[in-house]
């Protein structure tokens, strides 16, 4: 199972959260303080919100869920054949969940991340520092 995520700013999370459970005909599979996600099977998305008042209508980051570790650290591999600069995070804590992830930046300074969650997380955790243009 792999799936893109699509990251966005948003400026009212409740707001945000009814929108999407209306357009995509399903509810929320987690919420937390300034954050929810959807899980949606048709069409195969991961939704992620964050509230970042006065950045709602952005992007935040870009992603593909993947499900295995194993498949993280191929594409850790693949990509770095590539030629791209990638930052790695292994067991990190990110978006209330326990991930394995690497991130590539795109030219035009798009986030983009592979990854897969481990576990539920009580905490948001840390963002990447990766630096826009970095590919």
């Amino acid at each position: 199972m792999a799936r893109i995520q699509l990251a966005l700013n948003v400026d009212d999370l409740e707001a945000s959260i009814a929108f999407y459970s209306k357009l995509f005909d399903t509810a929320p599979a987690k919420v937390e303080s300034g954050y929810a996600n959807f899980a949606i099977t048709d069409p195969a998305l991961k939704l992620v919100l964050l509230e970042n008042s006065d950045d709602g209508g952005t992007i935040n980051h870009l992603g593909i869920e993947v499900d295995s570790s194993e498949a993280v650290h191929s594409e850790i591999a693949r990509l770095s054949d590539e030629g791209l600069f990638t930052e790695e995070q292994i067991n990190t804590t990110c978006c209330f969940a326990t991930q394995d992830k690497v991130w590539v930046g795109a030219p035009d300074g798009e986030h983009w991340e592979v990854y897969t969650v481990l576990a539920d997380a009580d905490t948001f955790g840390e963002p990447p520092t990766l630096t826009t243009g970095e590919a």
